[in-house]
């Protein structure tokens, strides 16, 4: 009983030992009032100055309806006849992939390739950008340039490094894509740049790039149906001419039709003719299904709101920024002075 008593005294005036220091603690923050009060004061200001010093952005907007659609699956069963393998009818293009797929390297790479008017020039993408943005103290970029005309595979290693450094940062930090809405298949897609005219045909060029490869990949499936049926029909005919003209050099060989023997070549031909013919008239059915098929895929995209002019404006707040400013400074300097009272204390 008496050890019993005895801890919970220790534990009582440890309570009350802890209390009395972090009383202690408390009131000696606030006597320092005034360093916060001059931190923040401070802080704010240096907010205020970085504000100032933000470049003003512009920030484009284009929403577009993605049209998914059948998947392929008319063309598939079409190609599924001529024994051709075209994989799954999922489309890549449904749900969130649409907006992965804009962000990927090979869309953002592509457009920051493609060619635009800037300062009556003609100019790639990525080589307007780094003309504007680029470090002057770094010499070695300075150096690197992406021409007009320059195919993609010749490019150098250090091409392609300054390439991906800038895929990162526009992926990153300037475009951005999302559905607004989740119950309907309307997409948004935002660019932000210093640079008015950049931000909007940048925009611009990316859904472009998004859109020819849609038709490059999603109707991949329709085209090789398409081009294996035109060939078979091409040949088709062929056959069908061949047995006519066949069958018209045989009876003008055979003018006496009295002997039997002379008909059964003729007769041949004119099953040929008959087998052929009904061949060529499903062919040719097909073909046209095919085609319907191929031209019903496209587009992927239907403009809503265009990137038109003028571009939002972006500037950093300066009222804003100072107050966050304030407050990381003023929490800093609030928990130096706490590590410093705890020290204190446990010196005394």
């Amino acid at each position: 009983m008496m050890l019993e008593e005895d801890d919970k005294a220790r534990i009582a005036d440890y309570q009350t030992t802890a209390a009395r220091n972090l009383d202690i603690m408390i009131k000696g923050l606030l006597k320092k009032w005034w360093l916060f009060l001059m931190v923040g004061f401070l802080a704010g200001l240096a907010g205020i100055y970085h504000a100032s010093k933000q470049k003003m952005t512009y920030k484009s907007k284009i929403t577009f309806a993605l049209d998914q659609g059948d998947g392929g699956s008319g063309a598939m069963s079409l190609a599924a006849q001529f024994g051709l393998n075209v994989g799954s009818s999922d489309n890549i293009f449904s749900g969130d992939n649409i907006i992965e797929i804009m962000k990927s390297r090979r869309m953002v790479e592509r457009t920051l390739l493609s060619i635009d008017t800037f300062e009556n020039k003609p100019y790639t993408f990525i080589e307007y950008y780094l003309h504007q943005n680029i470090d002057p103290d770094s010499k070695e970029e300075l150096k690197i340039h992406f021409p007009v005309g320059q195919s993609r595979s010749s490019f150098t290693y250090a091409q392609d490094s300054l390439l991906y450094k800038s895929y990162n940062d526009f992926a990153n930090n300037y475009i951005a894509v999302d559905q607004p809405n989740r119950k309907y298949n309307i997409y948004e897609v935002n660019v932000t740049n210093p640079d008015e005219k950049f931000t909007k045909d940048f925009t611009d060029s990316l859904v472009e790039e998004t859109n020819k490869f849609y038709i490059e990949i999603s109707t991949k499936k329709a085209k090789q149906t398409l081009e294996i049926l035109e060939k078979r029909v091409a040949v088709m005919k062929g056959n069908v001419d061949e047995s006519l003209g066949s069958k018209a050099e045989i009876q003008d060989v055979n003018l006496n039709p009295a002997f039997s023997a002379a008909l059964v070549p003729a007769l041949k031909q004119q099953a040929n003719i008959q087998v052929y013919s009904t061949a060529y008239t499903e062919m040719f059915k097909n073909l046209e299904v095919a085609r319907y098929q191929y031209l019903k895929q496209i587009p992927l995209m239907q403009i809503i709101d265009a990137a038109d002019y003028p571009m939002v404006k972006v500037k950093v707040s300066k009222l804003k920024t100072a107050i966050i400013f304030s407050f990381i400074a003023g929490f800093i300097t609030l928990l130096v002075l706490w590590i410093i009272s705890l020290f204190k204390l446990k010196a005394d």
